[in-house]
């Protein structure tokens, strides 16, 4: 059996008929008590960027998926569990969630474990970690469980512990799929349909489509027809029950409109990230997917990084052939850190099914989930999260995210459960269709201006390397252009601080000015140096600002990244001029922090 959880400190007793008292929302700023308490919250949870960078995502990265206000921080839990931690109250909700989690870990111990001394010991080091992570109770359940778990892999040396139960699940959701009884019972049409049927060949065949879909998620909701081997004895009748459960929640009609059954022909093709939950339900939803794919659509499925009890993981590709050849010829994708142009190069692929790995071995942790993961979130047209506990990061907060949020979940009295979101109606997307078009009527008007015989100069500089002055850095920028258009006659200069434009961060910008750069339409590419500065501040009539003195293109992270097309760009135009500091000086900004516009060694002296 398993153990209760040992009495401590932090097990604080309340009366059960008392309801806890309702906090005020935490607002930063108005208690120094507290806002330390939240900075802790972070940092003992491993969830700040400033204490631990290699793992926790930088602000700007959550906000690819997170619609944040200014000072706002996302905090991965629910709201009620964030009230109890960050106000210390209401002990016996966390304790209960804090007793779940050591309950499950105690359980897998006693199953897997036989040995009497290596159990016992096993239970005394998980019971001891476990008394020290939850005696302030800072920290967060599924933080909590990651540990506990860590320790209990590495001291066994067992892989997944609940590999062969995954590859059974698998095994019979593949049997089910290829029952001839379930074929039979996806085929049938009920007499009632056809006694008012659509008018036109193309509304039966989104209507069909609908159908099929709506069939197919039934099925995917009904866990028990692979959580045991009793699949083959199902007939049509018992399928076609099953087709009949009730969908419960807001997200029906939402879903199917954004899917665009029986409203565009021909369809769009949509982007969706599918967020998977279990073994043996992934293998149905793949049935789902591929229908989703065969009306157009794209579908980008994300796993687990590693095992976390019976959710389905990015290794089962490798350990069970059954899930490997079920997911056919997908392509994984397998850099944790691919650049925006990587990725749009990857989506725009044939291949309508990829798959990753959301970086985490939690339910949903949007601060831990890798750089990849959080740039599909951005890039997609919806998100489509399976089960109830991915639900309660999506749906059991005040946060609003980037995307349209789509939940699908089995109730526990049989129905299909589906919730809808909308995404933040703040939120500014662009999409690459959008940056390209954007490109194009840049490119227009340069080669209007050649037409014209005019010059064509593109100007790079600082807009965003020094953080927090971007709007000096884009006013230096247009004062020392309108200098130089004075000066100069039948030229048309590029100033890229005007096409600059509220939502667009650093990928944005960089994906659309290297569509311009490369278009062969530049005749001299001018980098900023300290003396166009140092004119800027003169025809201003200001002094130079200290954070101001020295700077260059060199110090700015995109104008190094622009020097290196500039120079590749000139190999195939040698007439092009490239006029600035020397180009072996772009040495010291190299990459860009996720989403923002200042290399990413400057973060740890930028808080701001």
């Amino acid at each position: 059996m398993p153990k209760t959880a040992p009495k401590t400190a932090s097990s604080k007793k309340t009366t059960p008929s008392a309801a806890p008292e309702k906090q005020p929302v935490y607002v930063p700023g108005q208690s120094p008590q507290m806002d330390a308490w939240f900075t802790s919250f972070f940092i003992e949870n491993h969830l700040d960027h400033f204490s631990n960078p290699e793992k926790a995502a930088a602000e700007e990265q959550v906000r690819f998926m997170v619609y944040t206000e200014p000072n706002e921080r996302y905090y991965p839990c629910s709201d009620k569990m964030f009230d109890a931690i960050i106000h210390r109250k209401n002990s016996a909700h966390i304790q209960k969630a804090y007793n779940q989690v050591l309950q499950r870990l105690l359980a897998l111990i006693d199953r897997q474990i036989e040995a009497p001394w290596e159990k016992t010991y096993l239970e005394s080091l998980i019971i001891n970690k476990y008394q020290h992570e939850t005696r302030d109770e800072i920290m967060i359940p599924s933080r909590l469980e990651k540990r506990l778990m860590r320790i209990y892999l590495n001291r066994t040396h067992i892989e997944d512990p609940y590999m062969f139960e995954k590859a059974q699940r698998n095994a019979n959701a593949q049997a089910l799929l290829d029952s001839p009884a379930l074929k039979k019972a996806l085929n049938h049409v009920n007499e009632a349909a056809l006694k008012n049927p659509p008018k036109t060949l193309d509304d039966i065949k989104s209507q069909i489509a609908s159908l099929e879909f709506q069939r197919l998620l039934c099925l995917s909701n009904t866990p028990e027809l692979w959580e045991s081997d009793g699949t083959l004895r199902h007939s049509v009748e018992d399928y076609l029950a099953i087709f009949e459960k009730p969908f419960t929640g807001e997200g029906l009609q939402p879903l199917l409109a954004f899917l665009g059954f029986g409203k565009q022909h021909p369809p769009k093709r949509r982007k969706i990230l599918w967020l998977a939950d279990e073994a043996g339900e992934a293998i149905v939803d793949l049935a789902v997917i591929r229908h989703l794919v065969a009306q157009g659509d794209k579908v980008i499925i994300a796993f687990k990084s590693g095992p976390l009890y019976t959710k389905a993981d990015i290794h089962d590709f490798t350990t069970d052939q059954v899930f490997c050849n079920a997911i056919g010829q997908a392509i994984i994708i397998q850099d944790p850190s691919l650049n925006k142009n990587d990725l749009v190069r990857t989506l725009r692929g044939d291949t309508p099914i990829l798959v990753l790995s959301d970086g985490t071995n939690e339910n949903l942790n949007l601060i831990l989930v890798s750089t990849t993961f959080a740039r599909i979130f951005k890039e997609v047209d919806a998100v489509i999260s399976r089960g109830m506990d991915q639900r309660r990061r999506f749906f059991d907060t005040q946060f609003q995210f980037t995307q349209e949020i789509f939940s699908i979940a089995a109730e526990k009295d049989g129905s299909v459960s589906i919730l809808y979101k909308p995404r933040h109606p703040k939120v500014i997307k662009f999409s690459h269709q959008d940056l390209e078009l954007k490109a194009k009527k840049i490119i227009d008007q340069m080669k209007h201006a050649k037409d014209e015989g005019m010059t064509v100069i593109f100007y790079s500089g600082i807009i965003g390397s020094i953080p927090g002055k971007i709007a000096m850095a884009k006013k230096i920028m247009s004062v020392f252009v309108d200098h130089l258009k004075m000066q100069s006659s039948l030229t048309f200069i590029i100033n890229p601080s005007q096409y600059y434009e509220p939502g667009m961060d650093a990928d944005d910008l960089m994906f659309m000015w290297e569509i311009v750069q490369r278009s062969g339409m530049i005749d001299i590419w001018r980098f900023q140096t300290y003396d166009d500065i140092v004119t800027a501040f003169q025809i201003m009539n200001q002094k130079i600002p200290p954070e101001w003195v020295g700077k260059d293109a060199t110090y700015s992270t995109g104008c190094t990244k622009e020097m290196a097309i500039a120079v590749d760009v000139q190999h195939s135009h040698p007439e092009m001029q490239i006029i600035g500091p020397a180009r072996e000086r772009f040495m010291r900004r190299k990459e860009y922090g996720v989403g923002s516009m200042y290399d990413r060694r400057l973060a740890p002296a930028c808080k701001v």
